[in-house]
């Protein structure tokens, strides 16, 4: 069993920030369970441009409220707590926090090793498999 919580998680290498961004890593891929669990904050104001070539992410707003635009079709979808979206075609994307801090509790499959930070093409690298 694994138990954890975002405050001790704060402050530690499983807590990753960026430009308008904040990311607590409460499962990474040490935990061998296949996925990664996130509880990330996109701040007021902030639109970030992102794509996980090498990922699948889901994410859950519980707060806040915002959008994301799928920038292949140019459709915009609402996002408020008790929606959810899933990049699952590693879908070239903007996420915008409109009204107060979004939060998202995210889930990556590849999971991240934890302290990873976006590259360029806003997205991950994967990680090296274990030999």
């Amino acid at each position: 069993m694994i138990v954890r919580d975002v405050a001790s998680t704060a402050g530690t290498p499983r807590h990753v920030c960026g430009d308008g961004w904040d990311s607590k890593r409460l499962v990474v891929a040490g935990d061998s369970i296949g996925f990664s669990l996130h509880d990330t904050t996109v701040t007021e104001g902030s639109e970030l441009e992102l794509q996980y070539q090498h990922h699948v992410e889901a994410n859950y707003c519980f707060s806040g409220e915002g959008e994301v635009v799928d920038l292949s079709s140019g459709e915009t979808f609402e996002v408020r707590p008790g929606s959810v979206y899933v990049l699952d075609k590693h879908d070239r994307h903007v996420i915008r926090a409109i009204r107060g801090d979004l939060r998202l509790v995210c889930v990556f499959t590849p999971a991240l090793a934890g302290g990873e930070t976006h590259t360029s093409a806003g997205g991950y690298e994967p990680i090296a498999p274990e030999r």
